[in-house]
């Protein structure tokens, strides 16, 4: 399973118990938790949706939601 980089939560203003529970699937991130992977990431907020919605049309290869964005 991937794992957010440590320092990603910290730029994103997520707590790592927060982190942790998106990264296992219990929680749904709402678009500004989204957001504020993305820039974190610096990678487009486009990208983060295309990616969570292959996850759910089930055309990814990975599991939960949450992984598409440490993808």
């Amino acid at each position: 399973m991937p794992h957010f980089r440590p320092d990603v939560g910290e730029r994103a203003g997520i707590a790592p118990q927060y982190l942790s529970e998106l990264e296992r699937g219990l929680k749904d991130p709402s678009s500004e938790v989204l957001h504020a992977v993305s820039d974190a990431l610096e990678t487009p907020f486009y990208e983060i949706v295309r990616r969570a919605a292959s996850v759910l049309d089930g055309t990814a290869r990975f599991g939960p939601v949450v992984l598409a964005i440490a993808a």
